[in-house]
């Protein structure tokens, strides 16, 4: 009433639902208008929307996470976004992914969270804040001490900010999961792996990190093992979508025979082969003991590899989830992997393969299980946070929401 605004009948109708939760006495509730929903019409909100929401949001003590993702609140919804982190203590989970925010409404954001001390995980993934907004998010960690996790991928981060980033982390104290998947980066030189290399000798609270297409090669990968000997807290490394092939793995098998700390590895989306897989199962058969999912998808490897990981699954009694869709498999391939599940020792939930048998010859089809299938988005129908889809988060819990 107050700004003659149209009802936004998906918002009402969201909140309304809220209302329907609170009354059966539940707390500490996440108030989802995701703009991407399939199920029902979306009017997606915009700023002017949003203004309304934190107004509401200000004075509710029963809500604690905001998702809003998918939809068109762009820099002005960051203004309220900004304000309402600085006068709403209860808001532990903000979600703002792909919301045509800028890097004015990152600075906005940034800002408001100088002061603010309950929230604990921010996803900003999509919204192009670029380098000058990444800048102002590194200088944040210098001042929060409550935020654990931040969602920085597809945000056009430059150079500069990842180095930043890097350089904050070695001091910060609380920020246990970062993604800085997608930066754009120019020059064949790796400094940003450089950079994040470091970080990781000098920072012992850092239990997730993500850095998909970070144009990360065999020389990058040997500067994060060589870190990875002195790290003693990451658990989940994500280096998907980069271009390590077969010489990587030998630094990377070589860092997992004394390494007992890392339960999480996506290499998905590289370039091992063979010869990468053989190093891996090595290592996972005669020393390791405490990786416990392996992403190998689309990696080039063919069925000599794909067996050699099956044999190292039946002596290593740890790693319990393996994806190896997207490779080339032959009937060995097949044959290893369904006597793998047919003995138990990998569970349907935990691969993304599941066997068929044709004619007397063993298949594999395509399951939609992963280490984080769903995030870029939500299933339409079942479970939005399934475990086994998202296998890498309830492995290592950082942060309460997907």
């Amino acid at each position: 009433v107050e700004k003659s605004q149209k009802i936004n009948y998906f918002i009402l109708h969201k909140l309304q639902e809220v209302d329907k939760e609170i009354e059966k006495g539940l707390e500490g509730l996440t108030l989802n208008i995701a703009g991407n929903s399939c199920l029902m019409p979306v009017e997606r909100v915009t700023g002017e929307d949003f203004w309304i929401l934190s107004r509401i949001l200000k004075k509710n003590l029963y809500i604690n996470g905001l998702d809003v993702r998918y939809n068109l609140i762009s820099d002005v919804g960051a203004y309220y976004a900004a304000r309402l982190l600085q006068k709403q203590h209860k808001l532990i989970y903000l979600n703002l992914m792909f919301n045509d925010i800028g890097p004015e409404g990152g600075e906005l954001i940034a800002k408001a969270l100088h002061k603010n001390t309950t929230l604990k995980y921010l996803r900003m993934t999509g919204n192009k804040i670029e380098n000058k907004g990444g800048m102002f998010f590194a200088a944040m960690l210098q001042i929060n001490s409550s935020l654990e996790k931040l969602d920085l991928g597809d945000c056009d981060l430059g150079m500069q900010s990842v180095i930043a980033f890097a350089t904050v982390l070695t001091q910060n104290q609380t920020i246990k999961g970062i993604n800085l998947n997608r930066p754009i980066l120019y020059g064949e030189q790796e400094e940003s792996t450089v950079h994040l290399g470091h970080m990781l000798k000098e920072n012992h609270c850092l239990v997730e990190l993500h850095m998909c297409k970070h144009n990360i090669k065999n020389c990058g990968i040997k500067q994060l093992c060589d870190a990875l000997y002195l790290n003693g807290s990451l658990r989940y490394l994500d280096v998907s979508c980069n271009k390590i092939t077969r010489d990587g793995m030998v630094y990377l098998a070589d860092v997992l025979k004394t390494n007992t700390t890392l339960e999480v590895l996506d290499l998905s989306f590289n370039r091992i082969e063979n010869a990468g897989a053989k190093y891996l199962s090595e290592t996972l058969a005669s020393h390791n003991r405490s990786l416990k999912a392996l992403s190998v998808v689309s990696n080039n490897i063919e069925g000599e590899g794909l067996v050699a990981l099956s044999q190292s699954m039946k002596i290593n009694p740890t790693l319990s989830n393996v994806y190896i869709w997207g490779n080339k498999f032959d009937e060995a391939t097949c044959v290893a992997y369904s006597e793998l599940m047919q003995m138990g020792r990998l569970k349907p939930d935990n691969t993304d393969v599941e066997a068929f048998v044709v004619d007397g010859h063993v298949y594999l089809a395509e399951v939609s299980n992963g280490l984080k299938k769903h995030y870029y988005w939500r299933p339409t129908y079942g479970a939005a946070c399934r475990h086994s889809a998202n296998a890498g988060f309830t492995l290592v819990p950082v942060g309460g929401h997907l």
